[in-house]
């Protein structure tokens, strides 16, 4: 007997109705045990920020083999962000990025060889000073001008037009000595090396940078330094926004502790012979 295809199908929906009903539940799988949360030692950084350089100015600031921002300021960023118990990130941008990124909140800190200025105290806020590089003479070896600047009256001084050097200069040696400008500092101690000049007056730091090149075995650094806040600038400081008062303070503060402990010293004689604070 042929039944019609509608009581096929509900004997069908039947069935397995009744099948469903003797069927057991199945039991809920079991959860895997949660994994534990790694320790560490280490208490979590109180804050994050991230220090901005240009990375062009060994051994001040430069890029290491990995394309990682490096140098003296770097070391005392890094030092200075345990100190603040920061968790720090290190970018490297072009110099004229550097204070509009700072100001459109890019970065938080700026720390690449920025020396204190009047334009710069209106549109940031700024550190104390870590470092300053005193004006210095260079002149050949054996020169007998390894004393105060007043020997080197009548003498060919070469200086570096439009600098503060040149303002320094002028000041002190306008009327006893011959003044030699030149548009940057490398064409005058290359003029140092052909004996054209009998001394040249710079930053210290990048004058004894030169005496450790081949060009510049020649030369050496000579007389006293030269320190004049008035022209040569009050040095070189990190920039900050003007807002981020504590962040500011609390570098302050690592800038200080490292100064009083000794870490600074030990940072300062791995990249030079004389002290820059």
């Amino acid at each position: 007997m042929r039944f019609p295809i509608a009581l096929l199908v509900l004997f069908a929906v039947a069935g397995g109705a009744a099948l469903a009903q003797q069927a057991p539940a199945p039991k809920p799988a079991a959860k895997p045990p949660a994994a534990a949360k790694p320790t560490s030692k280490f208490p979590p950084p109180a804050f994050k920020i991230t220090v901005a350089t240009e990375a062009a100015y060994p051994p001040f600031n430069y890029l290491d083999r990995k394309g990682m921002p490096a140098g003296f300021e770097m070391e005392l960023a890094q030092d200075a962000c345990q100190r603040m118990k920061a968790e720090c990130e290190f970018v490297a941008l072009k110099w004229d990025d550097l204070i509009p990124g700072l100001i459109d909140k890019k970065f938080d800190v700026i720390m690449s060889s920025m020396e204190v200025t009047s334009e710069r105290r209106k549109r940031m806020g700024l550190s104390r000073r870590y470092y300053l590089s005193p004006g210095a003479f260079i002149a050949a070896k054996g020169a007998p001008f390894d004393g105060p600047p007043s020997l080197l009256r009548n003498k060919r001084i070469g200086i570096q037009k439009d600098s503060t050097h040149a303002d320094w200069a002028d000041k002190s040696f306008r009327r006893s000595a011959q003044l030699k400008r030149y548009n940057t500092i490398a064409e005058a101690l290359d003029a140092l090396a052909k004996n054209e000049v009998d001394a040249v007056f710079g930053d210290k730091a990048q004058l004894w940078l030169w005496s450790q090149k081949p060009e510049g075995k020649c030369c050496e650094i000579v007389g006293q330094d030269i320190k004049d806040n008035q022209t040569l600038g009050l040095g070189v400081t990190a920039g900050l926004r003007k807002e981020d008062a504590k962040l500011r303070d609390a570098l302050n503060k690592a800038f200080g502790e490292m100064m009083s402990d000794g870490t600074y010293k030990k940072i300062n004689d791995k990249y030079f012979p004389f002290p820059l604070n």
